[in-house]
């Protein structure tokens, strides 16, 4: 059983292997609240996974120790297992979707694991790895279904309360739940006045429907860019844990998560993933009651793909209004462009691109159509352009 003790004693133990990382200050997140950001995603191995590994390996009989150790995960959990057994010389192997990123899969083989691929996801990786622990006699190590795992998350908590005694509020991304909780087990046991909410993607709320439902509930498919959170079932301890333990459990669209991608780029000079970034996303688009209340949000990973990044990067400008497209009707004659684009111009607006194009069949003779792509300063500021190019007689389509 999960207790206070165990995750005391984690933490003493993780004392040589893990980072106690910082707690910023983010006032520019939500100003109605006062934010702080625990940066797990400057974690070693860009995640809080390790703790839960390395507190696991820990505890592993000499006996599992020689057979080997073996492990499923999106991604972080493998780097996680990947560095504890490569520090307590126990052969790993790794079972990973083959749809992770490759920066992730890259990393766990640096560490000195054996990554098997996998086609499918998550689900389909821990069933490998299921198959492959039964052939080969090794220790499964769990991502969240693990007391001892979860008790590493645990220490999360004990660190929040050393470095922020007097919070209100915890905000924490759900998968299958090990992090989340650790950490309500630990506030709740230490200062149960403190809110623990709970995050997952739209497109993964298998934890949100299963606390709602009071029964664990398995999702037919998931899909989300914020691939460390995309599991289709809880596990069995993390499911009663949070039944038990969080206050309320919400989530954010890929829109929301993107733009928390780019803010924590843009005001905080973090690099987040998509699971990282679910927390401040719920705290940015109201999701929760946490006016005035000094609240924490857990970045829980930074194991973003570079790939990746630049299209969620664009997202989020296109969420937040920073880039817009305008489709203008304009009459084929000389001066048009130049009258559009001193509009924009005097209004502040920078044109990233431009697309000219005579009327096609069935549009006015003398018509033709001017595709802008602008870099804006918000919704507002789009608003100001298009009113002020219709003013002037121009027609915009929607």
């Amino acid at each position: 059983m999960l207790t206070l003790d165990k995750i005391y004693h984690a933490s003493f133990t993780l004392k040589n292997y893990i980072r106690p990382t910082d707690l910023i200050h983010a006032p520019k997140i939500c100003p109605d609240s006062n934010i702080y950001l625990k940066t797990e995603n400057l974690q070693i191995t860009g995640s809080f996974k390790v703790r839960g590994a390395c507190y696991k390996m820990s505890q592993l009989s000499k006996a599992e120790k020689e057979k080997g150790v073996i492990a499923c995960s999106a991604g972080n959990h493998a780097q996680g297992v990947a560095l504890a057994a490569a520090i307590n010389q126990i052969h790993a192997v790794i079972c990973l979707p083959d749809g992770a990123p490759i920066s992730k899969v890259e990393a766990t083989k640096a560490y000195g694991a054996e990554v098997c691929l996998v086609e499918g996801g998550y689900d389909e990786a821990y069933a490998k790895a299921l198959e492959l622990q039964k052939e080969k006699g090794y220790t499964f190590i769990h991502p969240f279904d693990d007391e001892f795992v979860i008790a590493g998350q645990g220490t999360i908590g004990l660190e929040l309360l050393d470095s922020l005694p007097d919070l209100d509020a915890v905000i924490v991304p759900i998968g299958g739940g090990g992090l989340i909780s650790g950490i309500a087990y630990v506030l709740k046991a230490l200062k149960p006045e403190v809110k623990v909410y709970g995050v997952q993607a739209c497109g993964a709320p298998s934890m949100q429907m299963s606390v709602k439902d009071n029964k664990i509930c398995r999702l037919p498919q998931v899909s989300t860019i914020a691939d460390g959170i995309a599991v289709k079932e809880p596990g069995q301890l993390t499911f009663s844990l949070c039944r038990d333990y969080v206050d309320e459990i919400v989530t954010v669209n890929e829109d929301e998560i993107s733009t928390a991608i780019l803010t924590l780029i843009e005001q905080q000079k973090l690099i987040a993933e998509g699971a990282g970034a679910v927390a401040v996303a719920a705290a940015m688009f109201d999701k929760l009651p946490i006016k005035g209340k000094k609240t924490v949000c857990i970045v829980s990973g930074g194991n973003i793909d570079v790939t990746i990044l630049s299209r969620i990067i664009k997202r989020g400008l296109l969420t937040s209004g920073r880039i817009c497209s305008l489709n203008i009707e304009l009459v084929d004659k000389p001066g048009q462009l130049k009258k559009v684009s001193q509009i924009i111009a005097d209004f502040g607006g920078n044109v990233i691109s431009i697309h000219h194009e005579r009327s096609n069949e069935g549009s006015d003779i003398n018509g033709c159509f001017l595709r802008i792509e602008l870099e804006t300063r918000n919704y507002q500021h789009i608003e100001e352009i298009r009113d002020a190019l219709t003013q002037n007689g121009f027609k915009l389509e929607c």
